[in-house]
């Protein structure tokens, strides 16, 4: 079974930093792209910020210039550095990753369990 574990989630003040980090482990042949997710009650799940092998990254334009992704291959882990939080960010923030698995090489997604970012004074 592949699974993506989160950590890295918590209870900050606005202007603050977090620090998310999702490891794929499992029967995994490669990963074509990893990235964030984040969902408040009510809305759908919209996407933060996503990078594919190769290097291409995207941002939600809400968060552009303040959070970074970042992905370490060898670790089939990815990052996500959030700074100069706000109140609005406060979200359940899930990975998601693209996986081609081990021996039948199809690619399927995958889902972390979320990690809940509360943004308040």
């Amino acid at each position: 079974q592949i699974q993506l574990v989160e950590s890295g989630g918590g209870l900050v003040q606005p202007g603050g930093s977090l620090r998310l980090s999702c490891a794929a482990s499992g029967r995994i042949f490669s990963i074509n792209g990893m990235g964030w997710y984040r969902q408040t009650p009510g809305k759908e799940r919209e996407l933060v910020a996503g990078i594919i092998s190769g290097g291409s990254i995207n941002y939600a334009d809400s968060v552009k210039g303040r959070f970074t992704i970042s992905r370490d291959n060898a670790k089939n882990t990815v990052y996500l550095q959030m700074n100069s939080l706000k109140p609005e960010d406060t979200a359940v923030y899930y990975c998601n990753a693209q996986i081609i698995t081990q021996y039948e090489r199809l690619l399927y997604t995958y889902w972390g369990q979320g990690t809940q970012v509360t943004v308040s004074s």
